[in-house]
């Protein structure tokens, strides 16, 4: 793979330009979503008739050449007008990586096409109910034309809107972990929207069953051969969610003081808009929206160090990069989680009684960051940071999740 083929970064002004008008009317439907619970279908078709999911494909390949820290930026600003919606397109990002990480081909350039095609990727790893530590029950079973798919997933972020699922499986035959590409459009994928979260509430991570679903033979991946950064990356598509909530708080907070007319007689000026009180609140949120994406851009930029260097071969150099990017992303995830929650309460130290009516549904953005926030235990991060600081231990990079004992 030659150095010409990495997505080292577009004119991101002009990149932006193309999504903005799209953002803006996703944000003027965002409330309306919320109160609902209306999914998202017709944004996610704005996104894709727009080219957003390819964005990251090398120019060479057909798509934008965007860099990491332009993909987050994008994704940001995006999350600003309704934060279900990066959140939905994570595994396809992630697939997208995985491809970009993968030998230059035949079959990568299957990949590419189909992302240049609008097609998205949705995601089926996580199993739930009285699964042992490690267990997986989804198994792929060989057959002499390709794969069958078996088994359930929950968590299944953005399936309902894709026309592929990501799906961490075992091999029947070896017990091999692997990763299957299935096609949505066959009768063996069941998909439910049975997520009932108090936040996310439209991001289509309900269940979702694999029954005899066909899997092309290609479309089965080692998992060990994944790209090397996917925790890290995985962060930090919930960490642009996060500071696109923060965003979202600036800004309601501000047309909110800016709308308001009713005073109180203790108050410090005529106008809310006047008052220092008030403005050193919207000041304090201001500082933390503004420091949470700072933050947030300049892990990134150790995410695409590791990118581009994947190919390098220097075993020590991938290791020290790929260490670095998972640091970075656990300490904007420690940043981010605690101060855009505490941005999303204090905006109503700003505003009045009226501003917590349902119809207003301010209340999604503390909402939205705690159910972000809660993905990936910032507890174990900030004691990863802690032992790489005292000890030079390597952080965690996979993880498992089930039932103890």
């Amino acid at each position: 793979m030659t150095q010409h083929l990495l997505s080292t970064g577009a004119d991101y002004p002009r990149l932006a330009a193309r999504f903005r008008p799209i953002f803006a009317d996703i944000a003027a439907g965002a409330v309306e979503r919320e109160l609902s619970r209306t999914l998202p279908h017709e944004p996610i078709r704005w996104l894709k008739e727009a080219g957003f999911g390819r964005v990251r494909i090398p120019r060479e390949k057909g798509g934008d050449g965007a860099s990491l820290p332009q993909l987050f930026a994008l994704l940001t600003e995006l999350a600003e007008a309704d934060s279900n919606l990066p959140q939905a397109l994570r595994a396809h990002f992630a697939f997208v990586e995985d491809r970009l990480n993968a030998p230059d081909g035949p079959e990568r350039d299957r990949w590419f096409e189909r992302f240049l095609d609008g097609q998205l990727v949705g995601s089926g790893w996580t199993e739930i109910g009285g699964v042992k530590l490690g267990q997986v029950n989804t198994r792929v079973t060989p057959q002499a034309d390709g794969w069958l798919l078996n088994g359930e997933k929950f968590y299944s972020t953005g399936s309902l809107f894709t026309d592929w699922i990501d799906v961490y499986a075992e091999r029947s035959d070896n017990g091999g972990a692997v990763i299957a590409l299935v096609n949505v459009a066959q009768p063996g994928v069941e998909r439910d929207d049975d997520w009932d979260g108090f936040g996310q509430r439209t991001t289509g991570s309900g269940t979702t069953r694999f029954i005899d679903a066909q899997v092309e033979r290609a479309h089965v991946y080692d998992f060990a051969e994944r790209f090397r950064y996917q925790t890290a990356f995985y962060q930090h598509v919930l960490l642009a969610t996060l500071a696109g909530i923060g965003r979202a708080v600036l800004r309601d907070v501000g047309e909110g003081v800016r709308q308001r007319k009713r005073i109180y007689s203790h108050g410090n000026a005529g106008w809310v808009k006047d008052d220092v009180q008030i403005q050193q609140v919207v000041g304090q949120i201001s500082a933390w929206s503004y420091a949470v994406e700072a933050t947030v851009l300049k892990a990134a930029a150790s995410l695409q160090q590791a990118y581009e260097a994947h190919r390098s071969g220097d075993e020590a150099q991938l290791q020290a990069l790929n260490v670095a990017a998972e640091l970075d992303a656990a300490r904007a995830q420690v940043i981010a989680g605690e101060w855009v929650q505490r941005a999303a309460g204090e905006l109503f130290n700003a505003l009045g009684a009226s501003d917590t009516r349902a119809g207003k549904a301010l209340d999604r953005h503390w909402r939205n960051a705690r159910t972000v926030s809660s993905h990936n235990p910032v507890i174990y991060k900030a004691r990863n940071i802690g032992d790489w600081e005292i000890n030079r231990h390597t952080p965690t990079f996979i993880w498992q999740i089930g039932s103890g004992g």
